[in-house]
């Protein structure tokens, strides 16, 4: 079985609102990995951060951003 990767995650966030809800509470790399790899999908933090920068801003405000500001990355810059 092929495991799933970082962009089909983004992909299902879009239809999963639990799983939307358990990303957004995740303040950190490790978390949010760590619940993506309990829902079947498998990457590393390198892996992460190269999708997310392929995100547009609103995308990715509606993955992991609550919505407080600053915050717009999960990895810091």
């Amino acid at each position: 079985m092929a495991q799933k990767n970082a962009a089909q995650l983004f992909k299902a966030v879009q239809e999963d609102n639990a799983l939307k809800e358990k990303l957004k509470a995740a303040n950190n790399p490790e978390l949010f990995i760590k619940i993506s790899t309990e829902r079947g999908y498998n990457f590393t933090a390198e892996e992460l951060e190269t999708e997310l920068n392929q995100l547009s801003s609103e995308e990715l405000a509606s993955i992991v951003n609550p919505g407080i500001a600053p915050r717009l990355h999960l990895i810091p810059r």
